[in-house]
């Protein structure tokens, strides 16, 4: 029986993806001489919060998520972050692949929230990994990828901002409703006015609610973008 071990040495943004794209670069070793023809490998990474710490600023935009920092002893519990699946090719004893993440800037998205709060230094992420390898020397053998295989890996944060602003530059999402995107176009219709931005103003400025400063722009989207993963 084959064994196999497996670490994420490193992360970077897709500058030529469609859309925001993480590629985690993985290395696989397996032990014995025996080639390995092809591996159907499956990953799920997990972010484990409790395992880094948290400033102010940041402890103030995971309260939605985690509560009061009082509570976070309990509430501070692994956040699902993507599944993904990958064919790597064939090798003998060590290879290495590219592991590509699709994400999103939902911030319905729980693992969104979390990236979004953060300011500076690292996410604690766990990667849980099954699957099936092909193996044998003369010939095919199937063999399964444990499921207790995983490996840790830390991703500077500066890493998902980056991959952000490549898609998103300055730029805030908000996922509504048909019916309230709707009024909101009627709106915008009424007043002739020329961007969402200036919609979004001119509600804030008839609610009497100051509007601020325009650093950041607001695109609002009535249609669902959804990143849901669950176990296989």
């Amino acid at each position: 029986m084959t064994e196999f071990a497996f670490t994420c040495t490193g992360v970077r943004a897709d500058r030529f993806a469609a859309g925001p794209t993480l590629v985690f670069r993985l290395r696989i070793t397996a032990t014995g001489d025996e080639p390995i023809h092809a591996m159907a490998l499956r990953c799920q990474i997990r972010i484990e919060p409790a395992k880094r710490g948290y400033e102010t600023a940041e402890a103030e935009g995971l309260a939605d998520l985690f509560g009061e920092r009082s509570r976070w002893g309990s509430t501070l519990q692994p956040v699902q972050f993507a599944q993904v699946s990958v064919m790597v090719p064939a090798f003998t004893g060590e290879t290495e692949t590219d592991l590509v993440v699709p994400c999103t800037y939902d911030m319905d998205i729980a693992a969104t929230r979390y990236f979004d709060a953060l300011t500076s230094g690292e996410v604690p992420l766990l990667m849980l990994f099954s699957g099936t390898a092909f193996t044998g020397a003369g010939g095919f053998r199937v063999e399964p990828v444990p499921w207790d295989r995983e490996a840790v890996f830390r991703m500077p944060v500066a890493t998902w901002r980056e991959m952000v602003e490549q898609h998103f530059p300055g730029c805030g999402w908000i996922r509504l409703p048909r019916d309230t995107m709707d009024a909101l176009l009627a709106f915008r219709s009424r007043r002739a006015l020329p961007s969402w931005e200036a919609t979004v103003r001119a509600l804030l400025d008839e609610s009497g609610g100051a509007a601020p400063a325009p650093p950041r722009r607001f695109s609002l989207t009535g249609i669902t973008s959804t990143t849901g993963r669950t176990a296989p």
